[in-house]
C-alpha cells in the first residue's frame, strides 16, 4: 500500500482537547503527516499554544467551555464560519470527575453530559453535514476502557463513554455511504499530565502495570497511530468500529495479577 495513502496533507482537522495529553499527542501526529490544525482548549492556552509552536505555529488557537451548551454551540458557528471547513473532527475533550456513586448529585451528572456527550451531538451535528456534502469526512472520538470495564466512582464518566460508541455508531450508519466515517479509539491505562501524581507512585504504577497483559501503562504516543490511520483514506472501509489501546487490559487482567490467579 502506498504510503499517500496515509497522508492527511490537505485536510484540515479540529482537535478538542488539544492542549495536553491524548489530544496534544495525536494533534502532534496529524501534524506529522500533513493535517492543517485547528486546536481546542479550555483554561491551557499556555498548552494549546505550545502545541501550535510545535506544529509551526500558524494554528488557530480557540477557547470554549464544553460543559456549557450556548458556548458549545457558538464554537461550533465561529469554527465552520471562520475557519472551515472542516475535514476531520477528533473529539477528545472530555472531562471525569471521580466521586463515590452514592454522593452524586445533578450538577456533577449535567456537567458530565453536557462535555462528554452533548458537545459530541453537537459538534457532529455541526461539521459532518458539510463534510457529506464533499463527499469525505472522519470523527474519531477518544473513548475509554471504562466503557467496558466500569468502576464506581466514574459511573457517569463511564456510562457516557459507552454512550458516546453508540452515538458515533448510529451517526456512521447515516453517513457512510456519503464518504464520511466515524469510529472510536479507546484508550487504557494511559499516563499523562492528570495523573501524573498518581503514576510517580512507585507502587500504583507496578499495580498498573502488573494487571495490563503487555506489563505496562500506556503513553500518549501510544494512541497516534490509530487516530493517524483511522483519519487517512488508508481506512476509508472502517467506520462504526472501536478500536482499543490499552495493551490488552480489555481482554482480562494478566496472567498472575490477581492473587488468585492459576497462571
Amino acid at each position: 500500500m502506498s504510503a499517500a495513502r496515509f497522508s492527511l496533507k490537505g485536510r484540515r482537522v479540529l482537535v478538542t482537547g488539544a492542549s495536553s495529553g491524548i489530544g496534544r499527542a495525536v494533534a502532534l501526529g496529524l501534524a506529522e503527516h500533513g493535517a492543517e490544525l485547528i486546536l481546542h482548549h479550555f483554561g491551557n492556552e499556555t498548552g494549546a499554544r505550545e502545541v501550535a509552536r510545535a506544529t509551526g505555529g500558524t494554528a488557530p488557537v480557540l477557547e470554549a467551555d464544553f460543559t456549557d451548551g450556548r458556548a458549545t454551540q457558538a464554537f461550533a458557528d465561529e469554527v465552520l464560519k471562520t475557519h472551515g471547513p472542516i475535514d476531520i473532527l477528533i473529539a477528545n475533550a472530555a472531562i471525569e470527575h471521580r466521586r463515590p456513586w452514592q454522593e452524586l448529585d445533578e450538577a456533577h451528572v449535567n456537567a458530565h453530559v453536557a462535555s462528554n456527550f452533548s458537545a459530541l451531538l453537537t459538534l457532529t451535528a455541526k461539521l459532518v453535514p458539510p463534510m457529506a456534502e464533499r463527499g469525505w469526512g472522519r470523527v474519531v472520538a477518544t473513548g475509554s476502557i471504562m466503557a467496558v470495564r466500569p468502576r464506581a466512582e466514574t459511573v457517569v464518566y463511564a456510562s457516557l463513554k459507552a454512550a458516546q460508541l453508540t452515538a458515533i455508531r448510529s451517526i456512521a450508519r447515516e453517513t457512510g455511504h456519503r464518504g464520511v466515517t466515524l469510529n472510536v479509539v479507546s484508550p487504557g491505562a494511559i499516563e499523562i499530565e492528570a495523573s501524573a501524581a498518581r503514576y510517580g507512585d512507585p507502587a500504583f504504577r507496578k499495580a498498573v502495570a502488573a494487571k495490563i497483559p503487555v506489563g505496562r501503562p500506556g503513553q500518549p504516543q501510544d494512541l497516534v497511530g490509530a487516530f493517524v490511520f483511522l483519519c487517512s483514506d488508508a481506512a476509508s472501509y472502517i467506520t462504526g468500529a472501536n478500536i482499543p489501546v490499552d495493551g490488552g487490559w480489555s481482554i482480562g487482567d494478566a496472567p498472575g495479577s490477581l492473587p488468585h490467579a492459576a497462571g
